[in-house]
């Protein structure tokens, strides 16, 4: 027995008494490596998301299920992932939701018809890529019955998404957001998520659909769900919310749980029509009305997603990730690949749009590094897909990498971009 098995074998007898106590030493687990590897990233000028993605795959079998088998087979026991996988995609789709409600930032006035234009090409240039990609992929990359219209489009949509929430806290944490690259950067990746995540909507209808008949009954399910969210919903929820009772400008606590129950219908019924929670959470936060107060009031629901909930979705999802799979020199190709496909795709069609709306080059190119940055947003994307049935093992470990070094690439990117504008 080696030392490491004789330090985990007391540990494994231990009688831990339910299910709860299993629970609770994985959230201080995970909390722990990914508070520790997101403060060393920022330290040295990285974004901490990708130390807190990067900390969720050490947590899984690529790193501390090969060196430490004992007790990764410990902490996570094949018993209690359920629990940890329900409690992990309640924090996403809390997380969706507030999203949703910072979608609409009010700096678009000017910049609206611009923002839009360059953020659907820079959509529609690695959408394509990712159907290109796919044709040679399919064959030996899509999961056990996975059809190929669904995994092409798929592809085709991780190749194109942006993460909002990240790209906003890199735009705060270097003074970007008031500049006129920020403004442009935030207003389309505003346009470009509401896009991409609709793309996405449709492809889950898709592929959870058994036939035509059933692709058009989801299709026609989500059309209906989404104007009526967007139409009536939208304009009687300020009275409904006002209903409730507004305290001092703000809303009280029957206020909060009226938004809690609307969120989380809103959730459970596009998770009936067949789509995914996330897309009805997502829209719930996106028609919330804009009063003062209202997104302040929720401060606190956001720090306990961010620090608490969302980490167990990365352990969740380190546990999906095996870069054991990515085996010899071809699997490391591919994702090379992957990589380079998606960053000259979703920056080089940033950066070519951005010029042809008069863009000087250094903002031109610093914009479109702002836009080639995926995280969260795209490990929520690809976690939706391996749910699915879309996605292999192998192609889901390169698509996160993938996700990694795009998000990684971020700074040094927007340092080389600082120093073309000066040079112009």
């Amino acid at each position: 027995m080696t030392i490491l098995a004789q330090i985990t074998h007391p540990l494994a007898e231990a009688d831990w008494g339910s299910a709860l106590g299993r629970l609770l030493l994985q959230l201080v687990v995970v909390v722990l490596a990914t508070r520790t590897v997101g403060s060393l990233f920022r330290r040295v000028g990285l974004p901490a998301v990708v130390g807190e993605i990067a900390a969720g795959i050490c947590l899984g079998p690529s790193l501390l299920g090969g060196l430490w088998p004992g007790a990764f087979g410990f902490i996570f026991a094949p018993d209690s992932l359920g629990r940890l996988r329900g409690l992990s995609q309640v924090g996403v789709a809390v997380f969706m939701f507030l999203v949703g409600m910072e979608l609409e930032t009010g700096e678009m006035p000017s910049r609206g018809r611009s923002a839009v234009l360059i953020s659907q090409v820079g959509i529609a240039v690695p959408f394509l890529l990712g159907l290109i990609s796919a044709c040679f992929l399919y064959p030996a990359y899509a999961a056990a019955g996975a059809r190929f219209t669904p995994f092409a489009l798929f592809l085709g949509i991780a190749m194109s998404i942006t993460a909002f929430p990240v790209l906003v806290r890199i735009l705060r944490e270097r003074a970007m957001m008031k500049t006129q690259v920020g403004i442009m950067a935030v207003a389309c990746a505003a346009a470009g998520d509401a896009t991409a995540w609709t793309v996405l909507a449709l492809i889950a209808a898709l592929a959870r659909a058994q036939g035509l008949a059933a692709s058009l009954l989801n299709l026609g399910g989500l059309a209906l769900f989404v104007v009526l969210m967007l139409g009536p919903v939208r304009r009687r929820l300020p009275g409904w919310l006002g209903a409730a009772g507004w305290e001092g400008g703000r809303p009280g606590p029957a206020a909060l749980a009226a938004v809690f129950i609307f969120a989380a219908a809103s959730a459970l019924a596009t998770e009936f029509l067949g789509i995914h929670a996330l897309f009805g959470a997502f829209l719930a936060g996106a028609i919330m009305p804009r009063q003062a107060g209202f997104h302040e009031s929720l401060a606190g629901l956001e720090r306990f997603t961010t620090l608490v909930l969302l980490p167990l979705f990365f352990a969740f999802s380190g546990l999906r990730t095996h870069l054991g799979l990515l085996q010899g020199a071809g699997g490391w190709w591919i994702c090379l690949a992957l990589v380079a496909v998606a960053t000259v795709g979703k920056l080089g069609s940033t950066l070519g749009a951005a010029r042809w709306q008069g863009m000087a080059w250094g903002e031109a190119f610093a914009l479109g590094a702002l836009m080639n940055t995926r995280g969260l947003m795209e490990l929520i994307a690809l976690n939706v897909g391996y749910d699915l049935g879309i996605l292999s093992q192998p192609i889901f470990a390169a698509l996160v990498l993938m996700a990694l070094v795009t998000t990684f690439l971020t700074g040094p990117l927007l340092d080389l971009g600082q120093r073309l504008r000066r040079s112009a």
